[in-house]
């Protein structure tokens, strides 16, 4: 019998200590906020409201610091390899 699949639980912007201004639409703020927890990338027109914009960039700013509490500094870098043929 399978399980039924659940959607991960993100914290809110208000539960973690983030204020959302005034200004700012909150629900919008809220729905970027998710987006850069679980991932995502900017890729529709909607993504690039203000409100969204800057939810998704404390969303970002939230996770760096969640690993810099967890210990990791960040991620090694990709590096590139050129080769050249003698001949």
């Amino acid at each position: 019998m399978a399980l039924p699949r659940t959607e991960p639980r993100y914290p809110e912007p208000e539960a973690v200590g983030i204020p959302i201004p005034p200004h700012l639409i909150p629900a919008r703020f809220r729905a970027g906020f998710r987006r850069a927890l679980e991932g995502g990338q900017l890729d529709r027109i909607e993504h690039f409201r203000r409100s969204f914009r800057l939810g998704y960039r404390e969303g970002k700013l939230y996770l760096r610091e969640l690993r810099r509490r967890q210990g990791v500094r960040s991620f090694p870098r990709q590096g590139r390899v050129r080769f050249r043929c003698l001949g």
